[in-house]
């Protein structure tokens, strides 16, 4: 089978959705594509896509519909009026989302007879197409399997198993480390900015530094895997010292100290449930806690 045998549909032509598009044409795929707002299209077309004048006619035009629009309610307010069209196709949601809804999603899918995919995008999409991007998918192994030579146009696919929800979860835990990075950042940039240093300065020390502390993650996911949390860097208590000084220097500067107050209190937390020897995996049983628990 050559490429131009696997037509694909995409639905919602955002910036993120055009560049979806657009890596299935480069790849010689049959693309149609919809918006709601046809002009989105225009670039698109000189590419070779088939714009669909309906959402009707997009569904209707091949196996396989990829859809990126805003969220997982607009995706099924979307589609339930041609729900009748979906019996036999597979339909791939790339909309972000959490675990729930991309469950809840895929029940409704299934009582209109169609094979449901979730994903997650982890790239920009300038990066789509690209070994660079990273597309996470949960659900059905014989529908990814038989649908992945297509996916694999957007980037590079990783399946992670027959829960819809994990895509999202992933998602969403990938977001957390990505805002903690950034948060640190700029708390380290603030500092420093209060005693004139550029924040670019403090961009080529973070970014010279900051592999060292992810060389540190495999260690700490077997501990965590393991349950045991043996202080191979420092402990629990002496990283509670450091951060007395981190909130004692923003205070005496006037920057704000919400950020590393909040990462001392959970230390303590630890120390005080018995673990302050123990290595910074630790920590750990505190986010497992529910909010009003830690409260």
């Amino acid at each position: 089978m050559t490429n131009s045998t696997n037509p694909v549909t995409v639905l919602g032509l955002g910036l993120m959705g055009r560049a979806l598009a657009s890596a299935f044409l480069r790849e010689g795929h049959r693309t149609t594509v919809w918006n709601r707002t046809a002009a989105k299209a225009g670039e698109l077309v000189t590419e070779g896509a088939t714009p669909a004048p309906s959402v009707r006619d997009a569904v209707a035009a091949g196996p396989l519909v990829v859809a990126c629009v805003s969220d997982y309610d607009a995706l099924r307010e979307l589609l339930d009026p041609v729900a009748d069209l979906l019996e036999g196709r597979v339909l791939v949601n790339l909309t972000s989302g959490t675990s729930a809804g991309a469950r809840e999603t895929a029940a409704w899918a299934a009582g209109h007879g169609a094979a449901y995919l979730d994903g997650a995008i982890l790239a920009v999409p300038a990066a789509i197409g690209t070994p660079e991007a990273v597309l996470l998918h949960s659900g059905p192994r014989e529908v990814f399997d038989q649908h992945e030579p297509v996916l694999r146009a957007l980037g590079s696919t990783t399946y992670l198993g027959a829960d819809h929800g994990l895509s999202s979860l992933n998602d969403v835990a990938v977001l957390g480390l990505m805002w903690s990075i950034l948060n640190g950042f700029l708390q380290g940039a603030a500092l420093l900015g209060a005693a004139g240093m550029s924040a670019s300065d403090f961009a080529g020390l973070a970014k010279r530094l900051a592999p060292t502390v992810v060389d540190w993650l495999p260690a700490y996911a077997e501990q965590i895997d393991n349950g045991a949390y043996p202080a191979f860097d420092s402990t629990i208590d002496t990283h509670l010292g450091a951060m007395d000084h981190l909130v004692h220097e923003s205070e005496a500067l006037g920057v704000s100290a919400e950020l590393p107050k909040f990462v001392k209190a959970l230390a303590d937390r630890a120390v005080a449930a018995g673990r302050g020897g123990d290595g910074y995996a630790a920590v750990i049983e505190q986010f497992r806690k529910p909010s009003e628990v830690q409260a």
